[in-house]
């Protein structure tokens, strides 16, 4: 057996998404917040341009890092959004950001080479950085300090086998933005350490509230051949299952995962790359989503304020809800179980992002408006009921 995967957890957000569906087989009304899973449909657009694709004979082979048009689609959405100007020749096009993430850490990384991630943090960087050999360095983030990044806690962390600084902004699960501020914090770091190669998370982009922009440092001209930018449709077109992703990088690491790439999967299918063109083309639809997402986050946090003993605080972006509670001295994973057992809502116990210091679980509003109100209004009952029974 391979010791490295034998020895991973599995994903602590995929356990207990599989577990609301386990109990909701026996009490539908369980109500599943663990999950990133957007409760829209996907763009018609989409996925007509995909089934004339499929009905045209788009079935076959489609050789190489991507589509053509797709690839330009791309750059030009990272240049007009982000301001990052990279050749089309760099753009490798993936089944999920997922995926992108896996070939670049495995792009970079030799056996011992060390990893940064900042905490709270998505539950798959440690896994996939532990399969290609490298060990985390988690530097933990202060809840206190609404988890800004300083200069002081990444130095702490740097040693000379520093080779990679993980971040993920709109950021999962806190639903922080990277603010300019920060953004230099992070530029300098690696100006000052010209040996380690940043991977940026963008994800959640396209989802970020109040007018506000999240940085993209590969913006940075000064750093911008050491970055690299992840990014996807899952998320911002409600297009989880299609699996695409797409990653941007320096012809280096671009070549070096294209490499493994080819000999683990091949291609992506072209019709799903065809129908993905057009997701670039869905403004309207995706605007419309992140209205709704809006309200969702302003009514499912204002409710759950609500509660003694409970705060959160608006996420800047993503769709996710980051609830602080301060009941009875109970950790998050038991606070986790209580909610399941007693109010049927199933979220996610910060202990799974690293964050041990404090209990506070996450909930995910890319859900059914009704099913959010309800949510809140169980968990109110059963916090009370708790607090009253003490």
């Amino acid at each position: 057996m391979n010791n490295r995967i034998e020895q991973m957890l599995p994903s602590a957000s995929m356990t207990l998404m599989a577990r609301a569906k386990e109990m909701q087989k026996k009490d539908p009304t369980v109500i599943g917040l663990a999950g990133g899973e957007p409760d829209f449909a996907t763009p018609d657009r989409v996925s007509m341009a995909a089934i004339r694709s499929l009905v045209e004979g788009d079935t076959h082979y489609a050789v190489g890092p991507g589509l053509p048009e797709l690839r330009a689609a791309i750059c030009k959405k990272l240049r007009g959004d982000n301001g990052i100007f990279c050749d089309e020749n760099r753009i490798l096009v993936t089944p999920g950001g997922k995926n992108a993430i896996y070939l670049a850490v495995h792009a970079v990384l030799n056996e011992g080479d060390e990893v940064i991630i900042l905490d709270p943090s998505w539950v798959s960087y440690e896994p996939i950085v532990q399969s290609a050999g490298g060990n985390t360095v988690r530097v933990k983030l202060d809840y206190r300090e609404n988890y800004r990044i300083t200069a002081e806690k990444l130095e702490q962390a740097y040693t000379e086998k520093t080779r990679m600084l993980i971040i993920n902004y709109p950021n999962n699960p806190t639903g922080r933005i990277l603010h300019e501020d920060e953004a230099k914090v992070l530029e300098n770091f690696l100006l000052s350490h010209p040996n380690v190669y940043l991977l940026s998370d963008e994800v959640y982009e396209a989802l970020v509230y109040d007018g506000s922009r999240s940085v993209s440092m590969g913006s940075f001209e000064s750093i911008a051949d050491r970055v690299i930018t992840v990014n996807g449709l899952s998320k911002s077109c409600a297009m989880t299952g299609w699996r695409i992703g797409y990653m941007a990088a320096n012809k280096e690491v671009f070549s070096i995962a294209f490499k493994l790439y080819g000999h683990s999967l091949s291609c992506m299918s072209a019709f799903i790359q065809k129908g993905a063109v057009e997701a670039f083309k869905c403004e309207e639809e995706t605007g419309a989503m992140l209205e709704v997402y809006d309200r969702r986050r302003q009514m499912f946090v204002g409710e759950l304020n609500t509660i003694p003993g409970v705060s959160g605080v608006l996420p800047e972006g993503a769709f996710y809800a980051w609830v602080f509670f301060d009941i009875n001295g109970m950790s998050s994973s038991e606070m986790c179980e209580y909610l399941m057992e007693k109010a049927g809502v199933v979220g996610m116990p910060g202990s799974a992002y690293g964050e041990d210091s404090v209990c506070c679980m996450r909930f995910s509003f890319a859900n059914a408006t009704r099913d959010l109100e309800i949510a809140a209004e169980r968990i109110k009952k059963a916090l009370l009921e708790l607090q009253e029974g003490n």
